[in-house]
């Protein structure tokens, strides 16, 4: 029997953060240039892939590298992406010469405090330290899992992915941080068959923890399966314009998609319509309606302790009882708009200047009860769950529900198929009359797609009730 302690694994020690300290502080000491920083990362990563009962992928990479950017005095950003940690002093005279042919205006920096700190990750198994082959048998467990369940389940697809991010930031304000970042990641899909009809049941789990988040996670497996025989039987919505319920997992897709982006201070800069309709102490809902964006909560796949300026991560308040009053920025933005950094800047890796992104976003609880007090007085209407997609353009929205039900006379009833959810984003707020009591993040969330790839995010909510919303088939 292998025990904990085998597992464990020691994060960087104190030697190597005092080293890179001294390093990064040297290469960016008397520079001709008002600002730069330097960011570098190391990412260990481990990828396992069955479909059906053969295995398809397994892997463990390192990727290594670094992201000089400098600022002109009288021109825009000079940015040098780098493999290794070679040439540092180098990498930023190069990044300084090309901010200083750039023909922008001037560029202004929000101030911070500098700081000097190590966020360390808090795990209890570190899955660095854990096999390869272990983390396959943990996988081949859940599939067949998943196979077993029942003789319709056809086929499955089940995907293991870890990966241990350990950054290093300082710029010529005296910031030094060294940072530790725990990602793993399950997804599990089931494809069952009756006759010619296929359906699909999908579940994930993707956390910011160590390997003891995907033990003992059978009944995931079984959910998946489930939920692709279910769907079987179940049938398409018609389409039409109901009262709809989302489940907690759909309330926080609708607070990341249908006002998380709005509320991205780089689209609202760069967009005067955006800028006009994205006033503070606008009424956007109800009284009831609370949303916030907190990348300081624990364990979740969007938190962080810093971002990639050095800015410590916080709660965001964007909207406190139905008003805007809040939006997210980095230390550019927040200078453009005369308001304060919020610890939004996140680069998806070294290669990538950081843009202003999402952490963890929610709508908040309130006052009205649980599934049950919802749709009591509801006649005929939809409830929604999970979430296969969404998308925002400005100011209109298309979201797919895995499944859902029909609700019929105050109670929940035939189940449903797929269906998208299209309206109007500001006109839907207005329409939210109920929020719950209860709350959940979505800890299946995974990355958003707003740069050249996806950055890791989570969502999270209550059940939240939304009168006239257009439902179709997916």
């Amino acid at each position: 029997l292998r025990t904990l302690d085998r597992w464990r694994y020691p994060t960087c020690g104190g030697l190597e953060i005092a080293g890179m300290h001294d390093r990064l502080s040297a290469a960016l000491r008397h520079l001709d240039t008002p600002y730069a920083e330097l960011r570098i990362e190391r990412r260990e990563s481990t990828y396992v892939v069955l479909r059906g009962a053969q295995l398809e992928a397994a892997d463990s990479t390192i990727d290594y590298g670094g992201f000089a950017r400098a600022l002109a005095p009288r021109g825009g950003w000079g940015v040098v992406p780098f493999p290794g940690d070679d040439n540092l002093r180098d990498r930023l005279l190069d990044a300084a010469r090309l901010a200083r042919t750039i023909n922008a205006p001037p560029i202004s920096l929000a101030p911070i405090e500098p700081v000097v700190a190590h966020a360390p990750s808090d795990v209890s198994i570190d899955f660095r330290a854990v096999p390869l082959a272990d983390k396959q048998t943990l996988l081949s467990e859940l599939n067949a899992e998943m196979l077993r369940f029942d003789p319709r389940i056809e086929t499955t697809l089940a995907v293991y992915y870890d990966a241990f991010i350990t950054s290093y930031y300082a710029n010529t304000e005296g910031t030094f941080i060294a940072q530790e970042r725990p990602l793993i990641d399950l997804q599990l899909t089931a494809i069952a068959r009756d006759g010619e009809l296929l359906q699909r049941g999908y579940k994930a789990l993707a956390l910011a923890r160590g390997y003891e988040a995907v033990l003992d996670r059978t009944e995931l497996a079984r959910s998946a399966a489930q939920l692709a025989v279910r769907q079987l039987s179940a049938q398409a919505v018609r389409g039409g314009r109901y009262t709809v319920v989302m489940d907690p997992i759909m309330t926080g897709l609708f607070a990341h998609e249908a006002f998380g982006h709005l509320s991205e201070a780089d689209f609202i800069s760069e967009n005067p319509q955006a800028k006009a309709t994205m006033s503070l102490g606008r009424r956007f809902g109800p009284r009831c309606l609370n949303i916030y964006d907190d990348g300081a909560a624990l364990g979740l796949r969007g938190s962080i302790a810093y971002d990639d300026e050095g800015v410590a991560s916080r709660k965001t308040w964007l909207i406190r009882e139905g008003v805007l009053v809040g939006r997210l920025h980095s230390r550019e933005t927040a200078a453009s708009m005369d308001e304060q950094p919020t610890g939004n800047a996140r680069a998806t890796s070294y290669r990538d200047a950081p843009l202003v992104r999402m952490t963890n976003t929610a709508i908040a609880p309130s006052d009205g009860g649980a599934l049950d007090d919802m749709i009591r007085d509801i006649r005929l209407g939809v409830y929604a769950c999970d979430w296969s997609g969404g998308e925002t353009m400005l100011e209109d929205f298309t979201f797919v529900a895995k499944h859902g039900y029909m609700i019929r006379n105050g109670q929940l009833a035939e189940p449903l198929r797929a269906m998208t959810l299209t309206g109007n984003v500001f006109e839907t707020l207005q329409s939210i009359d109920c929020i719950g009591s209860d709350f959940q993040w979505d800890e299946s969330s995974g990355d958003c797609g707003k740069g050249a790839e996806g950055l890791p995010v989570c969502d999270g909510g209550p059940h939240a009730r939304i009168r006239n919303v257009l439902v179709g088939g997916a």
